[in-house]
């Protein structure tokens, strides 16, 4: 396993006041983890925190930068649901809180779906039943 570089030592520090939080090296980044699930992650040297549908407008209109990766081929970067936290609370505990509270409520929505959706996946469908052989008596 990677060794943690100072700045994810630095960022698992910030992320002290939110609880226990882990950090795992994971495509050529860093995970972070809450109650095993990820909220946030290290990619290109940034720091990013989950988003979905309720917490992206807040990121937004804080100014944070969405996370984008080069697809290749011509094709155009692809967003990812992961914004960076605003600046001031890049290095402020205090200020980086909520916002990871945010993208932890984000992961744990996210969990909650995916369990939903495979208790609702359909049964496997059962190979048809044989008929019993008809016996025809004689009259």
């Amino acid at each position: 396993m990677p060794e943690m570089d100072s700045y994810v030592k630095y960022t698992l520090e910030l992320l002290e006041l939110l609880g226990p939080v882990q950090a795992r090296a994971m495509f050529g980044g860093w995970g972070f983890y809450y109650d095993g699930m990820v909220f946030g992650l290290i990619a290109d040297g940034r720091f990013y925190l989950k988003t979905d549908e309720q917490t992206r407008p807040a990121f937004e209109a804080a100014g944070c930068e969405q996370w984008t990766y080069d697809s290749g081929k011509g094709k155009p970067p692809t967003a990812m649901p992961y914004w960076t936290p605003p600046p001031d609370a890049s290095d402020d505990a205090h200020a980086l809180l909520p916002w990871a509270r945010r993208a932890v409520e984000t992961a744990r929505r996210a969990a909650a779906r995916k369990a939903s959706s495979k208790k609702k996946a359909p049964a496997a469908k059962k190979a048809p039943a044989k008929k019993a052989a008809v016996r025809k008596t004689a009259r």
